[in-house]
């Protein structure tokens, strides 16, 4: 199998980002400027996504070992964040290989991206099918109407919009045979049986207003993990991360390091704790009057004794 189009900035843990349906690499621009600092974020392009080559990745457990072996020339110990689709290949992967994942971050993700009689939080089976149809009809235009439904209902939405639209005019856009490939493999998957075999600690973040992974599922998947906790960011759809960058960087830094996050919150509370030095109080009005008249009564004494010393 060919590797997958991969890119590395910054230094320190390695941080792997995993994109979801229909978009790419660069759709992490902004979280990779904000972090690098403090990791080595490593972003690769999903198979027939962005500059990868669609390849043979048909089914999910295909794609992710795909995934596993891009990495294994890079890195053998780091941690996820996958987004939707990038969200499921998390999943994978750290059933898959515990030993070499630390923390997962899990965006916008679902265990069962379809509707069952014993799972209510995913999306109706007709349509998902019509979706299909629609991509196999006019695919570039079912993207970009997937694209705008991620914004929808967001605080930001225009600017959600225009980012993900720009990830698709820069680097490229994905493979119609991939896109309808990992469209099937999302209407036919079902990780709810590998949910206890993920001993990684996990952060599920979840937009109020998803309307492609509804909160719902994201809290019944956080449920399901053995050691998860829940976020749900007002205001937010499906892409948190571009919709209220600052609050998610920090809520991922929080968890990804919690070490020091605790260490700069001691050294806050340290700061705000010690005491201040006191102000001086600034004079009365009448005493600073009175103390300018002495200075000036004796600047004229010395001026009278000079003049009488020149006489």
């Amino acid at each position: 199998m060919t590797a997958l189009h991969v890119e590395v900035s910054g230094t320190g843990p390695d941080l792997v980002l995993l994109h979801g349906w229909g978009v790419n690499l660069r759709v992490w621009d902004g979280l990779v400027k904000a972090l690098c600092g403090r990791f080595r974020v490593i972003t690769l392009d999903l198979p027939g996504h962005g500059r990868s080559p669609s390849g043979p990745a048909g089914t999910p457990a295909e794609r992710s070992w795909l995934v596993h072996q891009t990495l294994s020339g890079l890195t053998n110990h780091y941690s996820l964040l996958g987004w939707s689709l990038g969200g499921q290949i998390a999943l994978d992967l750290a059933a898959a290989v515990p030993g070499q994942i630390g923390r997962i971050v899990l965006v916008g993700t679902t265990a069962k991206f379809v509707a069952a009689p014993d799972w209510p939080h995913g999306m109706p089976a007709a349509a998902m099918a019509a979706l299909a149809t629609k991509l196999r009809a006019d695919c570039q235009r079912t993207v970009h109407d997937f694209i705008d439904l991620q914004a929808r209902g967001s605080a930001r939405g225009d600017h959600v919009r225009v980012q993900l639209h720009s990830a698709l005019s820069i680097h490229g856009e994905a493979d119609a045979q991939a896109l309808d490939r990992a469209l099937e493999s999302l209407a036919q998957s079902d990780l709810r049986a590998a949910l206890g075999h993920v001993r990684s600690p996990a952060l599920v973040v979840s937009g109020q207003y998803d309307r492609i992974t509804p909160p719902a599922a994201s809290r019944a998947l956080a449920r399901a993990l053995p050691d998860a906790r829940y976020v749900e960011l007002r205001r937010a759809s499906h892409a948190p991360f571009l919709s209220h960058e600052s609050t998610f960087c920090r809520l991922l830094e929080r968890f990804l390091r919690p070490r020091a996050a605790r260490t700069q919150r001691k050294a806050k509370a340290h700061k705000a704790a010690r005491p201040k030095k006191p102000l001086r109080p600034a004079p009365k009005a009448g005493r600073r009057l009175s103390r300018m008249s002495a200075v000036k009564r004796k600047v004229r004494r010395r001026t009278r004794r000079a003049r009488a010393r020149g006489r």
